[in-house]
């Protein structure tokens, strides 16, 4: 008999889907464990998460709360999740039809993709961009289009690179403000230009605002908020970033309620809810959390303005992040590529940093340096990096 080839049985469309950048890239550092590296690579908080929050956590699990929740989560979180999108969002959503809560927001987006999109259609999406946008439209069977942005800009996407990439057929836009991995967010007069698009297209918009809350420059604008474009938004949110719960893996969704409840039918087949205890955590987060998240925010904004300096002055130019942990310098003005750079950066300075082409092909030439950690190692980081240019040049 012959004997099984299990390849043939995966799906095309998996079998061709390219592993993350990250990932791939961070084989490399784990081979290095036992060396002196400094990663600027993962983006993850250096943050524990506030105690309280932990705290609320371990008392809820002590009471026994160890059971499933409704599908679309707890009704209290969907509450706080409510009031809390009104307070800073200035948008208003009912908690019991126009909220669900997911397994962090990789999972709202999945959900949205899988609801929403039928194959063939087509998403457009802003680029560089993080790694899994452009592999969730394709595991959704629906067509990727690029539309790219520019250091020049700051990398804020614009209407005019927007109308310039459409396409007939294209069914949904795909934001992420402040962006990963560049940093780049829009105005609200920028955003103003893109909802107008947006409706002119009839597009609906899936608006990833994960990084909202450390926004250091200007005020952040929910593009949700904008006359006409509530009821054509899936706004999408979390607490890995601002809160530090990374590893919770919680967030949420919010939108009309005939689009949250066909994501809905979606998450209960494939999730059916978030854990208890990741909700109760969130709970804590939204009603007693804010005072930590502007300390940890008063910090990121010191840490961005220390690699910024000190990148441009060693050569590496780079644009003010207005938003998110994340620097995207230029490897150019050092005459390296962005492979080149990250590999002998990490090789000979034990530094890590993401080749940009990692977030697409509008990486090309700069590397993502994420700045959440401590500001001593970053220095200490920043002073390997100089090191390395510097033996390039001699």
């Amino acid at each position: 008999m012959e004997s099984a080839n299990p390849e043939k049985w995966v799906a095309g469309h998996v079998s061709t889907l390219p592993k993350s950048g990250i990932r791939d890239f961070f084989e490399l550092v784990a081979k290095m464990k036992n060396e002196d590296v400094i990663s600027l690579g993962v983006g993850e908080p250096d943050f524990t998460t506030p105690w309280h929050i932990r705290e609320h956590a371990i008392y809820a699990l002590e009471k026994g709360k160890t059971y499933y929740t409704s599908n679309l989560g707890m009704p209290e979180l969907r509450q706080e999740i409510s009031r809390y999108v009104s307070k800073h969002f200035s948008v208003d959503y009912r908690p019991e039809d126009q909220v669900i809560v997911t397994v962090g927001v990789s999972e709202a987006l999945d959900l949205a993709f899988r609801a929403f999109v039928n194959p063939g259609d087509k998403v457009m999406y802003h680029q560089p961009c993080y790694v899994s946008y452009h592999p969730s439209i394709q595991l959704a069977h629906g067509e990727a289009i690029a539309v790219p942005t520019y250091a020049k800009d700051n990398f804020a996407l614009t209407a005019e690179a927007l109308e310039e990439a459409w396409q007939p057929g294209a069914k949904i836009l795909m934001l992420n403000l402040p962006c990963n991995p560049t940093g780049g967010t829009c105005t609200k007069e920028q955003l103003e230009k893109i909802a107008a698009f947006a409706r002119e297209k009839d597009l609906l918009v899936l608006s990833d605002e994960i990084y909202s809350e450390l926004t250091f420059d200007g005020v952040h604008t929910s593009i949700a908020s904008l006359p006409g474009m509530a009821e054509r938004t899936i706004f999408l949110h979390g607490f890995s970033k601002a809160f530090a719960m990374t590893g919770w893996r919680i967030g949420y969704a919010c939108g009309p309620a005939v689009l949250i409840d066909a994501m809905m039918k979606v998450h209960q087949y494939a999730m059916m809810c978030a854990s208890i205890i990741a909700q109760e955590g969130a709970l804590e987060a939204l009603r007693h959390g804010e005072d930590a998240v502007a300390r940890m925010r008063e910090q990121y904004h010191r840490r961005r303005d220390l690699v910024v300096r000190r990148f441009n002055a060693m050569g590496l130019a780079c644009h003010s992040p207005r938003g998110s942990f994340y620097a995207f310098p230029q490897t150019t003005g050092v005459g390296m590529d962005e492979k080149s750079f990250s590999v002998g950066l990490l090789k000979e300075e034990k530094v890590a940093v993401v080749p940009g082409t990692a977030f697409g092909h509008g990486g090309q030439g700069h590397v993502r340096a994420c700045f959440a950690t401590g500001y001593e190692q970053l220095i200490v980081a920043c002073d390997r990096m100089e090191r390395f240019i510097e033996r390039r040049k001699n």
